[in-house]
């Protein structure tokens, strides 16, 4: 299987999914700003992303789609495999609608637990009671997209990535219309409105997988629950490998709650915004090679084929690296100037820029784990292990709550601000990948072969020069960072296409990349044709 060609299929629709966010979330800051509306919707829409997380890149995956492939490569063929999903469905559905049901009457408590009460913004009692009514809103997509990620799975498993990974483009069309068509100059009645379009997207997102399914000749029927030895092996890895899985949404959750409160008004808003860019590469990279690597590595792993599986990791780990690494460099010496161009203009004004901007480079020092946890925890799911991962992710959330115990100013004797909880966040992910590595190597299920061992170093120095290069050229476009829309979308590709052209003389320069890695990526790409 061609990687790279997978990845650019799932990739280059993950990225049109995050620039409609990017679109999303640039009008939400013009319309909304930065204050207890936008706050309320963030925490609103908060339980949404960390199940999407959890379940749609996470433990749906991680527990369905090695034994849809078991019962496939048994020799059932995919009817054997859609048998088993229809047990699934079967099973899930009505728990999904109790669980939904059960969020919906207990939204008071939950919107308090995601937001830490708000504490420190003191909210009157219409406007606490708004917040609740906006999760109650969000949460029926929670059921919504765990039916998604059972007919994804199903997709993920058949090879057609594509499907799955256009999806999301739903949800962000569904958001952008509701911000465009029935924004107003209340704040609130805009936040009302984005939070009904969640729901409305997840509807979507349903119907575009469940057709996609029948076209692929997949047509799941409603059955009468029954928990069989197939079903309750699938329930038995799904619940670790929901918290295992999702481990940088449960720690983003509790620096979402803590800083409701224990910092100002905004403070939500500045790391929801920062977390948004930062989500742009790990949407691209991490969530498409975690889709594409879970299916063919349980695949070749059933079939016997262990080191075709190490290498195919090992190549995933390299491409990572390849593309994450000028992106963390950008976004730690370029923050500001990239905030500035999105984001600042409207309701949102430059102090919201520069928090934001903190918050970005603070996450961003995590990203390479954030991104490199997806081309590792395939490892042990293909494997039907979703313990391991959990038990790593729990060091890791306790290692975030610390972290941001000690971090937020009001409990420490340094000022951090909304920088405290994405650095505390960062490290813990970063504690979490030298886990999962340590781990997998330990066991023999994984070693770092020659080929990333040379190109690791060389990515990181050009990553480095590609930094410093942005601190000079950073100066120079930021006059036309807040003007018109053109001249600030200008200003933002020459930003970063001087990055994109300095990381690749450096990574030719260093020996990173070769001419002979062009010359073979040219050859495979020929013959794919």
């Amino acid at each position: 299987m061609n990687l790279t060609k997978a990845l650019g299929s799932v990739g280059g629709l993950t990225l049109a999914s995050r620039v409609l966010a990017l679109v999303r979330d640039t009008l939400q800051a013009s319309y909304v700003g930065a204050g207890f509306a936008s706050d309320a919707f963030f925490v609103a829409f908060r339980l949404p992303n960390m199940f999407r997380a959890l379940f749609a890149e996470g433990a749906f995956s991680a527990a369905f789609i090695p034994l849809f492939n078991r019962k496939v490569a048994e020799g059932g063929g995919t009817a054997a495999g859609v048998d088993f999903a229809e047990r699934a469905m079967a099973v899930l559905f009505p728990v999904l609608l109790l669980f939904t049901a059960a969020m919906l009457v207990a939204a008071y408590p939950v919107t308090w637990a995601l937001s830490g009460g708000f504490e420190r913004q003191h909210p009157s009692a219409e406007q606490f009671a708004f917040a609740v009514s906006l999760s109650r809103f969000t949460i029926p997509y929670l059921m919504l997209i765990s039916l998604v990620s059972l007919l994804g799975g199903i997709l993920n498993s058949l090879d057609r990535f594509w499907v799955n990974a256009a999806a999301p483009i739903l949800l962000n069309v569904a958001m952008v219309g509701s911000l465009i068509f029935f924004h107003g100059g209340d704040p609130y009645a805009t936040a009302r409105a984005q939070a009904i379009s969640v729901t409305v997207g997840g509807v979507l997102q349903l119907a575009w997988l469940w057709w996609a399914c029948r076209q692929a000749g997949v047509s799941l029927k409603l059955r009468r629950p029954r928990i069989d030895d197939d079903v309750r092996r699938m329930l038995k890895l799904i619940i670790p490998a929901a918290a295992g899985a999702g481990a940088a949404q449960i720690n983003l959750a509790i620096s979402t709650a803590l800083a409701g409160n224990l910092l100002a008004a905004g403070s939500i808003s500045a790391i929801y915004y920062a977390d948004r860019l930062n989500q742009l590469p790990l949407g691209m990279i991490g969530i498409g090679l975690g889709t594409i690597l879970l299916p063919v590595v349980s695949r070749l792993l059933s079939q016997g084929r262990d080191s075709e599986a190490m290498e195919m990791q090992n190549r995933g780990l390299e491409l990572a690296l390849f593309l994450t690494l000028p992106a963390t460099a950008a976004f730690v010496f370029a923050a500001e100037p990239i905030v500035r161009g999105l984001f600042q203009h409207g309701a949102f004004v430059a102090s919201d820029s520069v928090r934001a901007a903190q918050a970005l480079a603070a996450f961003s020092l995590g990203l390479p784990s954030y991104v490199l946890v997806k081309v590792l925890t395939p490892g042990f799911y293909a494997r039907s292990d979703t313990k391991t991962p959990l038990r790593l992710a729990l060091y890791s959330v306790a290692i975030n709550l610390v972290g941001n115990l000690v971090l937020i100013p009001s409990l420490a004797p340094w000022n951090l601000g909304q920088i405290g909880p994405p650095l505390s966040t960062a490290i813990a992910s970063t504690v979490n990948v030298a886990s999962l590595y340590f781990v997998l190597a330990r066991r023999g299920h994984f070693a770092l072969d020659p080929q990333v061992k040379r190109k690791l170093p060389r990515l990181a120095l050009s990553a480095l020069l590609m930094g410093a290069a942005l601190l000079l050229v950073a100066p120079l476009v930021d006059p036309y960072l807040t003007g018109s829309l053109p001249v600030r979308g200008a200003a933002l590709a020459v930003l970063v296409g001087a990055g994109v052209a300095i990381y690749t003389i450096a990574c030719f320069a260093t020996g990173a990349f070769r001419l002979a890695d062009l010359r073979s990526l040219l050859r495979r790409r020929a013959s794919s044709r």
